[in-house]
């Protein structure tokens, strides 16, 4: 086996995320979105005396369980990787590779509470942020997701299945308007062009949508005809919002540097477990809604009998603070983006919680100025998972209670093993499965520090 080449590799086990293991010339090969009972085709790198990585090509022989994917740009769209399994069986393999790492790190589970999620594997998605681009070099304007594997292409997904009705509808407005305008797209290489991004939000429980359009300044562009065709399509949730946002940061991620309001309000709701919750633009904000009932379900669970004080940390917009705040006489929330903890603060004015407030900075430095004695820390960091040093001011504050809500569990059991050592143990484990047909999961563990 050489690098470069295409090797063909019968897919015996599996390991996070969503990494596919056989055996080829006597090396171990993980392929990512490959999965057991398949045999793919990829092309080797990384080679080594006993192990090889392969990125992956494609299926040669489905595994016998396999279904038809539903969606036509599956495939090709770098989005979903498994819609030819079918939900259950997702579901069962997402459970197997958090058990592994728990396993290969010598780590408890406590009670295995298994695996549970909503049951819409599609149209789940309350936002969706596209890029405009070419398929091919000279391509006509497109319109969506990069193309699997190639960061450079972009297939137009018009009938993406993770997305609502409305979504497509808006779409396909869109698309239509700008490539009849001719309007360039904006290459990053080069520095030049006008279109960007195009992100859509929506509040399923509030049934309201957000258009945000995002270009450079290159171009002066009056955009009053697109937005007033816009506000007369046909959709069955109500456009309260339609944004242009004005950015030349040479990032390839979005960079709001100015915000213009072309209808509405700058804004949506959405309402979780009876709060409401308002959503700006670029505030985080759980992107499955219904899954993140289910989330916020069962870490409300996990808690038990109501607490003294609460610390959630990597709080986000304050929305498990919020929904968490009935079980504590005080919740304190940080948060290192400002324009998050700004909406928290005010999501928690709307709601009524003037014993919840929030607090803006990186949770390692603000850590260690925080005054109380919590009984229950909340853990819900990033995919990087808790920086060291905010870990050490966890573990002086000695709180009776932990609750860990990872979306890594990669990171999750590197975490463990610090708090385990600090005297702690894991009392119980569930896994929640927030995002049918990709390969991340979230995964939530409670620990209590032993007497």
């Amino acid at each position: 086996m050489k690098r470069n080449e295409v090797i063909e590799v019968k897919i015996e086990d599996h390991s996070f995320p969503a990494t596919g293991i056989g055996m080829l010339e006597g090396k171990k090969v993980q392929i990512k979105g490959a999965f057991p009972g398949e045999t793919v085709s990829a092309r080797a790198h990384q080679v080594r005396a006993d192990r090889a990585k392969g990125r992956y090509l494609g299926i040669i022989e489905n595994a016998p369980y396999a279904v038809e994917p539903s969606c036509i740009h599956y495939g090709k769209c770098g989005g979903c990787i498994s819609q030819q399994v079918p939900l259950s069986l997702q579901r069962t393999f997402k459970e197997e590779e958090v058990k592994k790492l728990f396993i290969q790190n010598d780590l408890s589970m406590g009670e295995y509470l298994g695996i549970t999620g909503d049951e819409d594997q599609y149209e789940y998605r309350n936002k969706m942020e596209y890029t405009f681009g070419d398929e091919v070099k000279g391509g006509e304007l497109n319109l969506g997701m990069h193309l699997k594997g190639m960061k450079n292409s972009v297939v137009n997904t018009n009938r993406c299945l993770l997305i609502h009705e409305d979504f497509r509808k808006i779409h396909d407005y869109t698309i239509a308007y700008f490539r009849e305008k001719d309007l360039p797209y904006y290459r990053v290489m080069r520095q030049e062009g006008y279109l960007r991004n195009f992100i859509l939000r929506r509040g399923i429980n509030t049934r309201e949508i957000m258009v945000n359009l995002v270009t450079t300044t290159q171009i002066d562009f009056n955009l009053d005809e697109y937005r007033d065709g816009l506000t007369q399509l046909d959709l069955d949730y109500t456009l309260v919002s339609i944004l242009h946002t004005e950015s030349d940061s040479l990032s390839d991620a979005v960079v709001p540097e100015k915000l213009n309001i072309l209808y509405g309000r700058d804004y949506i709701y959405e309402k979780l477990h009876g709060l409401t919750f308002k959503i700006s633009p670029f505030s985080f904000f759980q992107t499955n809604t219904k899954g993140a009932e289910v989330l916020y379900s069962e870490v409300k669970s996990f808690i038990g009998e109501k607490k003294s004080e609460i610390f959630d940390l990597y709080c986000g917009t304050g929305t498990i603070g919020q929904i968490v705040a009935e079980m504590a006489d005080k919740v304190t929330g940080v948060e290192i983006i400002e324009e998050a903890v700004t909406a928290a603060n005010e999501n928690a004015q709307i709601n009524e919680l003037s014993h919840v407030h929030f607090i803006a900075g990186d949770v390692k430095d603000v850590i260690a100025s925080l005054e109380g004695s919590p009984e229950l820390i909340i853990l819900d960091p990033p995919r990087s998972g808790v920086h060291p040093k905010a870990l050490e001011y966890v573990k002086d504050f000695n709180a009776k209670e932990i609750l860990y809500v990872s979306c890594n569990p990669k990171t999750l059991v590197i975490d463990l093993k610090y708090l385990l050592e600090q005297g702690y143990e894991v009392v119980k484990t569930k896994v929640v499965d927030m995002f049918p047909n990709t390969p991340h999961v979230e995964t939530i563990v409670a620990l209590y520090k032993k007497d």
